[in-house]
């Protein structure tokens, strides 16, 4: 299977609604051929940015970071931890990605005169650059996940790709799986299939015939209700796979597995599936059945939607399994502390840790800061992530040092004591996009640190996303009061790790240990945050 035509390739849309699911089925369903195949996630979503990096989360989640650099949708988060590997950058279409690129062609003239439409030559860059991908990844499988829902104008010219490819592979190299949802109506005390078969017919009307749908819904979905979209959308009964909420996305693979979803994909590509999730199930019993859970707190701007920090809950998550500990996330509006609005006794009186994670410009600033304060203060267990690190050091400045009206020139551009300031090499750049200090960089850590303790080894590569610094001059006016910065960049001028380390758990980095946390293998940060929490409340863990 390693070659472009011999790949075989399995297209997932969705519909009704979106947000349902698709991304986390599509990584569900990689699990499950990961044990036979190599497996190539992509992901195409339908808006013109060329990615999501200047996107404000609220818009569209959480940006998710590359190795590379890359800023691709939260869905390859999944991806990544499903799969446990590292994707690429071009492995995420945008519209405005591929449309980029044929004006880039049409100015060159490679279209020798002829009219430029959306079909052809839209849909064959699409198909071009899924082919590319295959090819030069040497994929065994590669899933498609086409973002949006079936109906959408956005998305129409990547469904419109996805039917075509059927013709170029040959049907008997590629599978349909449609993701559509079953509502409860409690009024009526019944699952109701009619906007699925809806649905599906719409999908039927561009062109695409589904071989598999799984039906998501609440609770599971009945027999009636199986056999009922299995006549109306034309696939077997035992292709309409129920799709209940879970605990823990984490059971969405074994699910689709004792639904009989491998099966069915085993049955049209020929061959005999392997069956080892024991590990994966450990770890979920862990999370499941413990006893213990630990309250964290997430000190953000962007608290009301919590896909913001979807890479930093799963990280938590990752820890609390390897640890039998639930982790229990209060989203804290850090405007309200700054406003006087939540007494910040009150907001911490019932937790464990504390996190403040990545964030930009000035609102809620203040709050964090009043929130780093009463961590290191109260001893509670506390991680900076990027802003998170900038911010207990502009705390640490403030009222350890004393440096009066220490902040980040990003917060305040005329500070007298500017602790953080921009990186010399953003100060002349003026686009937004993909430019800020991207994908996975090298770290020195310091001998004898908790840091280096809880990673166990001399250097690190963690993925970055940020514009500011710890300001160099500010280096040992900060180590003389008692900060530890207990990581650097390879020339020693950038602060990558810092910690307090006469406190339970004081520790913070510019950098983001989420994006490369697993299940299997959890963030040594988010580890030591989590054990330090279930310490403080349980004693020795």
């Amino acid at each position: 299977m390693h070659t472009t035509h011999s790949a075989k390739w399995i297209i997932v849309t969705g519909g009704v609604v979106s947000g349902i699911g698709k991304g986390t089925s599509t990584a569900g369903i990689g699990k499950l051929l990961s044990r036979n195949f190599k497996v190539v996630p992509i992901k195409c979503d339908g808006y013109l940015n060329i990615d999501p990096g200047t996107m404000n989360p609220f818009e569209h989640g959480e940006v998710f970071v590359l190795e590379d650099g890359g800023e691709v949708d939260m869905d390859f988060g999944h991806y990544e931890r499903f799969l446990n590997i590292n994707c690429k950058s071009e492995w995420n279409l945008t519209t405005g990605k591929v449309y980029d690129s044929i004006i880039k062609k049409e100015r060159k003239g490679e279209f020798l005169g002829k009219t430029v439409q959306v079909i052809p030559h839209l849909t064959d860059e699409i198909k071009n650059q899924w082919m590319q991908i295959a090819s030069k990844e040497k994929a065994d499988i590669v899933t498609i996940e086409i973002g949006g829902t079936v109906g959408d104008i956005e998305n129409s010219w990547f469904v419109e790709a996805a039917r075509q490819l059927r013709q170029d592979v040959g049907s008997s190299n590629i599978m349909y799986v449609h993701l559509t949802y079953v509502p409860y109506v409690p009024s009526l005390g019944q699952q109701k299939t009619k906007p699925a078969q809806r649905d599906v017919q719409l999908l039927r009307e561009t062109g695409i015939m589904p071989d598999i749908i799984i039906a998501r819904s609440k609770d599971k979905i009945s027999e009636q209700s199986r056999e009922k979209i299995s006549l109306f959308c034309n696939v077997p009964v035992s292709a309409v796979i129920p799709a209940p909420d879970v605990h823990s996305i984490y059971e969405i693979p074994i699910d689709l597995e004792e639904e009989g979803l491998l099966k069915i994909i085993a049955e049209k590509f020929s061959f005999t599936p392997k069956n080892d999730l024991q590990e994966w199930r450990k770890l979920i019993a862990n999370i499941r059945n413990s006893n213990r859970t630990v309250n964290v707190a997430l000190c953000g701007k962007y608290t009301g939607l919590t896909d913001s920090y979807a890479s930093l809950i799963e990280a938590l998550n990752h820890a609390g399994a390897h640890l039998s500990t639930k982790v229990k996330v209060k989203m804290v509006e850090t405007t309200d502390i700054e406003q006087g609005k939540a007494p910040i006794d009150t907001v911490f009186s019932d937790i464990d840790a504390i996190i403040v994670p990545i964030g930009f410009g000035s609102r809620g600033a203040e709050g964090k800061i009043a929130a780093v304060k009463y961590a290191r203060e109260q001893n509670l267990p506390y991680l900076g992530l990027c802003y998170g690190l900038q911010i207990a050091v502009i705390e640490f400045a403030r009222n350890v040092c004393h440096l009066k009206g220490a902040n980040s020139t990003e917060i305040n551009p005329a500070t007298k004591n500017p602790v953080v300031m921009m990186l010399p090499e953003q100060r002349k750049i003026y686009e937004k996009g993909a430019t800020m200090r991207l994908g996975a960089e090298y770290s020195v850590l310091k001998s004898g640190t908790k840091t280096m303790k809880l990673y166990g080894k001399p250097s690190v590569h963690e993925r970055h996303r940020h514009r500011y610094e710890v300001n160099p001059k500010y280096h040992k006016i900060l180590e003389k009061n008692g900060l530890v910065i207990s990581g650097t960049s390879r020339n020693g001028k950038l602060v990558e790790f810092i910690e307090l380390p006469n406190l339970r758990f004081f520790a913070a980095t510019q950098a983001h240990p989420e994006y490369k946390s697993r299940l299997e293998q959890p963030s040594p940060l988010y580890y030591g945050l989590v054990k330090a929490a279930a310490e403080k409340k349980y004693g020795r863990v």
